[in-house]
C-alpha cells in the first residue's frame, strides 16, 4: 500500500510540474492563407495581457494562458478568434487556417443563395435559397432593401435606404451591369441577373465601395461561385423545381458541369411561368409571365498562374402583366457575356492582375395589345434596345499590415427606341405617331479608383477614391427636344471619397465609423427621355443633359457585438445630399391627352436621409437560434421642408431557426412586421399606405443523400397588404395586393 502511494505521488507531483511547465511554455504556430497556403502577414493579435502582430512569415509565438481565447485581426481576414482547444490543435499541427475576406470593412449585407457543400456535408437550405425568376426579388429577404413593383410577379427595382434607380450601382462580379431599355424599367438590372451560378450578394450600403463605380447609396455584387477543379475528371450538377399554389407558379433551374484539375466547364438554364394570383380579400390580380435563361461557363486554369474565365447567357421574357403600367411586356430578348483573366504573381507586392471585360444587349417590347379594352382607343407599342459594354483592369498589391486594390475601367452605356401610336378612334382614326423616347443616346464613363485597407493595432483603416469623366450625348434628338434643350451633349467630371476606420473594443464589441462624399451624374433617362411617363405619377417626364451631378455627403456608425453564441449590429447613418435630382411640374404641354401634364428632371438644392439598421443573431442552444433585422429611413426635402417620395416604412423581421434529426431536418418560421407610411410626398401624389404583418413558415429535409424535399407556407394568416412602393393600379390608384396565402413545395437533386 505504502509503495502505491509513493507512486501515486510521484505521478501527481509530474502532472503538476508539467502542468507548471506548460503553463510557461510558447506556443508557436504559422498562420496560413486556407486557399492558397500562403503565409497571412501583419494579423494583430489579443491573447490576455500579451498582444502584437504576426511576423514575416505569418507566425505567432505566445506564452500559454489556459483558458483564454485568442483574438485575431487583419485587413483582409476580418475578425476570428482561437479557442484554447483551437490553440493547442494549432501548436500541435503547427499551422492555423483562415480564409480571406474583405466584407466587413463596410456597412455591408450578405445574402446566401446557393446550397454550399460544407464539411461536415450537410445539406442547409435557407429562405435565401430558393428558386426566383428575379434576381431582385431576392434583395427583399433584407429589410435593408425594399423594391418598386410596377408588375405584380416580376421586375422587382431595387430601393436602399430611400436610393433608387441608377443612384445604386448593380453589378455582377464587380463589373457587368445593365440598362433597362424599358423607359418604364420593366426590365431593371436585377433582373437580368441568372441565379445558376450566383453563390452570395453583397448589399454594400452606401457610397462606399468605390472600388466597383459610383454607387451614390449603395452597391449590390452578385457574387459568383469560384471555380471547381477536380483532382480527377468528373460530372457534377443539379436540377430543382419549385410549384407554388398561389397563381399556378412553376420555377425550375438545372446546371451540368465537368471538371478537371485544370478546368470547370458547364451549360445551365432557367424556366419559369406564373398565372394570375389571389389576394388576401380575393381579389383576383393580373400575374402573368413566362422567364428563362440559358448559357454556358468555363473557367481553365491555362497555366499554374493564369485563370480565365468566360461566361455567354441569354434571358428572354414573354407577356409578363404590368397591371399598373399603360401596357404590359411582350418580349425582352438579353445577351450577356464575360471574360476575366487574372494572374497571379509570387514573391512580390503585386499579388495578383485581373483585366476583364463584358457585353450585353437588351432588346425589349411593350405594348397594350394584351389589355382588354373597351373601346380600344389607340394601339400603342414601344420597342427598344440598351447596349452595355465595358473593360476592367484591376492589380492588387499586399503588404505587411495593409492591402491595395488598383485599377481603371470604363463603362458604355446606349439606348435607342421609339413609340408607336396607332389612333383607332376619333377624327385622327388611322393615323399613326412615332415618338422619338431615347434618342439614341448614350454616355461613357471612365473611372480611375483605389482601395487601401490596413491594419494599426486593433485598428482596421479603410480609405477610398475613384475619379471618373463622364462623357453623355444623344445622336438622334427629336426636334421637341432641342427646342427646349439645344445643346444635348456634355461632359462631367465625378469625383469621390471614402475613409472608414473599424476598432476592437475589447474582446466582443467594435466600432466603425465611415464618411464618404461622392458625386454622381445624370442617368439616360434623367438626360434624355423623351416625353414619357416613367415616374410615380402619370405626368410625362422629360429630361436635362445639363443636369448637374448630385452628391452623396454621408456617414455611418456601426457597433458590433460578438461572441461564440451572440451576433449584434447596429448602423446609423446620415446623408446630406447637394443638387439632389428630381423632379418639378412644367407648363409644357404632353404628348398624350389622357397625361395631366409633364415634369422636367432639375436639381433640388438639399435632401436630407437619415435611418437605423439592426441585425442580431443568437444560438439559443445546439439546435435552436433565432435572429432579428429591421430597417428604416426617414428622408425629406428641405428646400420644400417635405418628406422625399418613395421611401419605404419600417420593417422588422424575425426568425425562429431549428435543425433536428441530427441536422437533417431544418425548419424556420419567420415573422415580418411592416408600419403603416404616413411620410409621403403630396407633389407627387403619392399615398399612404398601412400597416402589416405576415407570418411564413418552411421546413426542408433531405430524402436521400443528394435529394432535398423544401415545403411550407407564405402569408399564414391570409393577409390583404401591399408595399409602400408597389405603384397602384390605373387612374382610380387601386392598390396592387401582393399574393394571399401560397403553398409551396421544392425538389432539388444534386449529383454526384
Amino acid at each position: 500500500m505504502k509503495t502505491h502511494l509513493i507512486q501515486l505521488s510521484g505521478i501527481l507531483s509530474m502532472l503538476l510540474l508539467t502542468s507548471f511547465a506548460f503553463g510557461q511554455q510558447k506556443i508557436n504556430f504559422q498562420l496560413l492563407d486556407s486557399d492558397q497556403q500562403f503565409p497571412i502577414v501583419g494579423v494583430s493579435y489579443s491573447y490576455g495581457s500579451q498582444s502584437g502582430i504576426s511576423d514575416a512569415e505569418g507566425r505567432l509565438s505566445l506564452k500559454w494562458e489556459e483558458k483564454t481565447i485568442l483574438y485575431l485581426n487583419h485587413v483582409s481576414y476580418g475578425r476570428w478568434f482561437l479557442s484554447p482547444e483551437k490553440i493547442l490543435d494549432a501548436a500541435k499541427t503547427g499551422f492555423s487556417y483562415r480564409k480571406e475576406t474583405t466584407i466587413g470593412l463596410q456597412p455591408v449585407s450578405v445574402i446566401s443563395i446557393k446550397m454550399t457543400d460544407e464539411k461536415d456535408k450537410k445539406i442547409v437550405l435557407s429562405d435565401q435559397e430558393r428558386l426566383h425568376h428575379d434576381a431582385g426579388a431576392i434583395l427583399m429577404l433584407n429589410p435593408v432593401v425594399s423594391g418598386i413593383r410596377k408588375g405584380s410577379n416580376f421586375a422587382f427595382d431595387p430601393v436602399m435606404r430611400g436610393f433608387k434607380y441608377d443612384q445604386l450601382n448593380v453589378v455582377i462580379n464587380g463589373i457587368q451591369t445593365a440598362n433597362a431599355a424599358c423607359p418604364n424599367r420593366m426590365d431593371p438590372p436585377t433582373s437580368q441577373v441568372a441565379l445558376n451560378r450566383i453563390q452570395q450578394v453583397e448589399i454594400l450600403k452606401g457610397p462606399h465601395a468605390l472600388r466597383y463605380g459610383i454607387g451614390l447609396g449603395g452597391t449590390i455584387n452578385y457574387i459568383p461561385e469560384k471555380p471547381n477543379f477536380g483532382s480527377n475528371p468528373g460530372t457534377y450538377g443539379q436540377i430543382s423545381s419549385l410549384y407554388e399554389s398561389n397563381g399556378n407558379i412553376w420555377r425550375n433551374e438545372g446546371r451540368v458541369g465537368f471538371q478537371g484539375s485544370n478546368y470547370d466547364i458547364g451549360v445551365l438554364g432557367s424556366y419559369s411561368s406564373g398565372s394570375d394570383y389571389q389576394a388576401g380579400n380575393g381579389e383576383m390580380i393580373p400575374g402573368n409571365f413566362k422567364r428563362g435563361t440559358v448559357g454556358i461557363y468555363g473557367d481553365l486554369q491555362v497555366s499554374k498562374r493564369d485563370l480565365l474565365q468566360v461566361s455567354l447567357n441569354r434571358n428572354f421574357a414573354r407577356d409578363v402583366d404590368f397591371p399598373s403600367l399603360a401596357m404590359d411586356l411582350r418580349t425582352d430578348d438579353t445577351w450577356m457575356g464575360s471574360v476575366f483573366h487574372t494572374r497571379t504573381i509570387e514573391g512580390q507586392r503585386l499579388v495578383s492582375w485581373t483585366n476583364s471585360a463584358y457585353f450585353t444587349r437588351v432588346d425589349h417590347l411593350m405594348d397594350n395589345l394584351l389589355r382588354d379594352l373597351n373601346p380600344r382607343m389607340v394601339n400603342a407599342s414601344t420597342p427598344a434596345i440598351t447596349q452595355n459594354w465595358g473593360l476592367r483592369t484591376e492589380g492588387t498589391w499586399t503588404f505587411e499590415q495593409g492591402k491595395l486594390y488598383a485599377g481603371i475601367d470604363h463603362r458604355s452605356e446606349s439606348a435607342e427606341g421609339s413609340r408607336t401610336r396607332e389612333m383607332l378612334m376619333g377624327p385622327m382614326a388611322g393615323r399613326v405617331f412615332t415618338d422619338n423616347v431615347w434618342q439614341d443616346s448614350n454616355i461613357q464613363k471612365t473611372g480611375l479608383f483605389a482601395n487601401y485597407m490596413f491594419t494599426l493595432g486593433s485598428s482596421t483603416l479603410n480609405a477610398s477614391t475613384r475619379l471618373e469623366v463622364n462623357q453623355a450625348q444623344a445622336l438622334d434628338p427629336a426636334e421637341e427636344f432641342i427646342q427646349l434643350n439645344p445643346d444635348t451633349k456634355n461632359t462631367q467630371i465625378n469625383p469621390g471619397i471614402s475613409l472608414g476606420w473599424q476598432h476592437s473594443l475589447g474582446k466582443a464589441w467594435s466600432l466603425g465609423v465611415w464618411a464618404a462624399s461622392v458625386q454622381r451624374s445624370g442617368s439616360l433617362l434623367e438626360r434624355y427621355i423623351n416625353f414619357l411617363p416613367v415616374g410615380l405619377d402619370p405626368w410625362e417626364m422629360v429630361g436635362d443633359p445639363q443636369i448637374n451631378p448630385e452628391t452623396n455627403n454621408q456617414i455611418d456608425l456601426v457597433m458590433g457585438f460578438e461572441k461564440e453564441k451572440v451576433f449584434a449590429e447596429v448602423t446609423l447613418f446620415g446623408s446630406y445630399l447637394t443638387n439632389y435630382i428630381s423632379s418639378v411640374k412644367t407648363d409644357l404641354n404632353p404628348r398624350l391627352p389622357s397625361s395631366p401634364g409633364v415634369r422636367r428632371f432639375v436639381n433640388l438644392d438639399e435632401a436630407l436621409k437619415a435611418g437605423v439598421e439592426v441585425s442580431f443573431r443568437h444560438q439559443i442552444i445546439p439546435n435552436l437560434s433565432h435572429s432579428l433585422d429591421l430597417a428604416y429611413t426617414y428622408g425629406e426635402d428641405l428646400g420644400l421642408d417635405a418628406p422625399l417620395p418613395e421611401i419605404a416604412p419600417l420593417d422588422v423581421r424575425y426568425r425562429m431557426m431549428g435543425q433536428f434529426v441530427a441536422g437533417k431536418l431544418q425548419t424556420g418560421l419567420n415573422f415580418r412586421f411592416v408600419s403603416q407610411q404616413n411620410r409621403v410626398s403630396e407633389v407627387f401624389g403619392e399615398g399612404k399606405t398601412p400597416g402589416f404583418n405576415l407570418i411564413d413558415w418552411d421546413i426542408s429535409y433531405p430524402l436521400f443523400t443528394n435529394l432535398l424535399l423544401k415545403g411550407g407556407i407564405q402569408n399564414i394568416l391570409d393577409e390583404t397588404y401591399y408595399e409602400h412602393l408597389t405603384r397602384p393600379i390605373g387612374m382610380n390608384k387601386t392598390p396592387m395586393y401582393s399574393p394571399g396565402r401560397n403553398f409551396f413545395l421544392m425538389l432539388s437533386f444534386k449529383f454526384p
